[in-house]
């Protein structure tokens, strides 16, 4: 289906670059594109701008794409709400809006707090976090722009929406641990540029903040002589007792755990500046999450999610007393913690447990335990016994979809908010209520205040575990699907088929009747990286193409979360060929169950993703029509010098090991590329303002590959401008979305005529 370019590719010459690799030789032609500020680089940049737009305008139905994509994105969005005394936090993007709109709930009347556009009319200025105080009078805010991700931090007073605090800089995404009264809270800031020229996005450490104090006046709490690139989180129960910080290095797989009692000394003041973090988990190769809850003395329960002797998943309880002595700095003895953990609910062979809320209350004639599984990346919920662990019912959803993280109030209480996607039914934020065991959609702007649930619609129909089944137990959940918000013909079938190594691989395929009924024009897209689960998601793009007749298919990959933590390990480092050998192989089921074709079969990926869809096109270039690359890695051997690579070691490996620099040579895109090869046409679309990935993959490999290919084109260099790796305004995501669906389509043979 492919058709050819419409003009020559800008020159880009060809260095005689090489570098050595214990021993080895490698060639690096185009390493001046690393450099966005070379004149060569921004000359080659701007011919490549005018490359792309000759050949999207003779993209057809473009036009089309875009509408069909915008009306499927024109749905309300809201966030979980954040109840804070008798105030209520949420954002709300209504359809067509550019932004959320962070609102307050309070007396019956909901009002703007943050407005992006107010603050920046040309939409790129972006709101990442958000973090109103225990009593809901203050509210800390963290916006960025032009897609840096960049964070500057400011508190405003909720009354009367007064700046009172910041800017605070050198943030991006950090956790606010308000205290009681909103005087100070802890949060997570990089050192500054000049202390570590050259690593300015590094070296984080957690600090007190007095609201109203200079910035350069907060005092370091933790973080001192860890490595560069951890990251650490900051978290403090509602009564200001219990501060717990976990830090990360990079990526790896491993959490390590502190807690500290704030009342653990003479005068509170000296407690907030030098807390007691004492040692709960330090130097095991596993993920552990805490929750803890006001009113926790000493010897009550607290509890954690890790992955420590159990890959998938478990829930252990231990007591702040029994957590080990040794603080930080101090590791001796800090392996022996986990024999003081009991374990409350089990790891499960055949679902991974996601998230867990502890619910406590005077409504409840028991504690009880929320707990979210994903069994082959499907959601499930299970309600259970806090004491002992003993399951008594399961929570139905509405359909085969995804949960968002549990939201519960800070004092604790018998409600859960929790977001729902699906293949086809948009996010969807549920309330569930552990009185009587229903779950309803929040009522978000229809009822704003948290004690109204009546007039939201409630969820009715199959019924769950009686109660009368389970004594003491809540009511029945009731629940039935939620409508999609444009009828269309979409079926999701999810199948299995072994890869390579024999190693049962699973994926979704959405279809118009969810047969191979003919060989349709086909998307494979896949992640397959950090642990991340290609669970069932709401996709605009996904539907457009399926409601025009093709099929699009969602791999669920090694490398990814969705058997557990084993899973993940086994496609990182010297395994990561693992990963591109799954994609192989769903491709070959694609085709061999004529679901599609090579010559109609397109690949799209992005980041990690990306990388992905540039190994299948490296590797099997004769299998695919296209190949889009959406902010990738491709030069693996250069990959700790460019964006956040040093973080991702962990995840990659690293080329001053001999084994791991072999690993990411043999498949580094970049340096797959042959001279004469017939590759399909590969779009590459990327952004000026990413931090993570740094956008000179994408100009080497599209120059590499511009000179390579005997193939009839194009390869393509899409660039946009002020905006990043992130979250942006939904007119760039659609402009994006469609320009990618377009190329496919074009070379994959889809005709959307057919569209509503």
């Amino acid at each position: 289906m492919t058709e050819g370019r419409t003009g020559e590719y800008p020159t880009a010459p060809r260095e005689d670059r090489t570098e050595v690799f214990h021993g080895h030789v490698v060639v690096d032609p185009y390493r001046w594109l690393e450099d966005s500020g070379d004149e060569r680089t921004r000359a080659w940049v701007a011919a490549q701008d005018a490359l792309f737009d000759a050949e999207r305008a003779a993209w057809p139905h473009l036009e089309k794409w875009q509408v069909a994509l915008a009306r499927l994105h024109a749905f309300p969005l809201f966030s979980v709400p954040r109840p804070r005394g008798d105030r209520v936090f949420f954002t709300h993007r209504e359809p067509g809006a550019e932004h959320p709109v962070l609102l307050v709930a309070e007396h019956g009347a909901v009002r703007p707090l943050v407005d992006p556009l107010a603050l920046d009319p040309g939409g790129r200025t972006v709101l990442e976090a958000w973090h109103p105080s225990v009593e809901g009078d203050l509210l800390a805010f963290q916006v960025s722009a032009a897609g840096m991700e960049d964070c500057v931090l400011r508190v405003i007073d909720v009354a009367t929406g007064a700046v009172v605090d910041g800017p605070v800089d050198r943030v991006r995404r950090t956790p606010v641990a308000w205290l009681p009264g909103g005087r100070a809270y802890y949060y997570v800031r990089r050192l500054h540029p000049r202390l570590n020229p050259g690593e300015e996005r590094y070296h984080r450490r957690v600090f007190l903040h007095r609201v109203g104090a200079d910035p350069d006046d907060d005092v370091l709490v933790f973080g001192e002589g860890r490595e560069k690139t951890s990251f650490h989180t900051v978290a403090l129960t509602s009564d200001g007792r219990w501060l717990s910080v976990s830090s990360t290095v990079g990526t790896r797989p491993a959490t390590d755990l502190w807690l500290a009692d704030l009342t653990d000394v003479d005068g509170l003041d000296g407690a907030l500046d030098r807390p007691r973090l004492r040692v709960v988990r330090v130097g095991s190769p596993a993920r552990s999450r805490l929750r803890i809850a006001p009113g926790t003395a000493p010897g009550d329960p607290i509890w954690l999610r890790t992955d420590l002797d159990a890959p998938r998943g478990r829930i252990v309880v231990t007591t702040p007393a029994g957590t080990v002595t040794g603080t930080v700095g101090d590791t001796a003895g800090a392996e022996t913690g986990a024999e003081r953990w009991r374990t409350l609910i089990p790891e499960r062979p055949d679902a991974v447990l996601e998230d867990f809320a502890p619910l406590r209350g005077p409504a409840l004639p028991r504690p009880l335990a929320l707990v979210s599984w994903t069994r082959h990346a499907v959601s499930e919920i299970t309600l259970h016994d806090l004491a002992d662990g003993r399951e008594l019912a399961e929570v139905p959803l509405p359909g085969r979809g995804t949960l968002g993280r549990f939201g519960t109030r800070p004092e604790g209480g018998h409600e859960v908010w929790f977001g729902y996607h699906d293949h086809v039914t948009p996010p969807t934020v549920l309330r569930y209520d552990a009185r009587t065991g229903t779950l309803e959609v929040w009522p978000c702007l229809a009822a704003p205040t948290m004690a109204s649930p009546s007039r939201a619609p409630v969820l009715s129909g199959a019924p769950g575990v009686s109660p009368a089944s389970v004594p003491g137990s809540p009511a029945a959940c009731r629940v039935a699907p939620l409508p999609s918000p444009e009828p269309g013909s979409v079926t999701t079938t999810q199948v299995a088929f072994p890869s390579r190594d024999g190693v049962m691989v699973r994926m979704f395929v959405l279809s118009p009747h969810g047969v191979p009924d003919r060989r349709r024009p086909a998307i494979l897209t896949g992640y397959g990286g950090f642990g991340t689960s290609m669970t069932p998601a709401y996709t605009p793009q996904a539907l457009a193409w399926v409601r025009a007749g093709g099929v699009y298919a969602i791999a669920c990959l090694r490398g990814g979360g969705e058997e557990g933590e084993e899973w993940h390990r086994a496609g990182t480092g010297v395994r990561k060929q693992n990963v591109f050998d799954d994609f192989d192989a769903a491709t070959d089921l694609l085709i061999g169950q004529g679901w599609t074709a090579p010559d109609r079969l397109g690949v799209l990926g992005e980041s990690n993703g990306g990388l992905l869809a540039a190994a299948a096109l490296t590797q099997h270039p004769d299998k695919y029509a296209a190949v889009v690359c959406v902010a990738p890695l491709l030069d693996m051997l250069a990959n700790e010098r460019l964006g956040m690579g040093p973080s991702w070691r962990a995840e990659y490996g690293t080329v001053r090991d001999p084994a791991e620099f072999r690993a990411l040579l043999a498949y580094s895109p970049y340096h797959r590329v042959r001279e004469g090869l017939p590759y399909p046409p590969v779009l590459f679309a990327v952004a000026d303002g990413d931090t993570r990935v740094d956008p000179g993959h994408s100009r080497k490999m599209c120059a590499l590959l511009q000179h390579a290919s005997a193939g009839p084109g194009p390869v393509l260099h899409r660039l946009d401008r002020g905006v990043g790796h992130g979250a942006r305004s939904v007119s760039a995501k659609l402009g994006l979305l469609a320009d990618v669906v377009a190329f496919l389509a074009r070379h994959c043979g889809l005709d959307p005529v057919g569209l509503p």
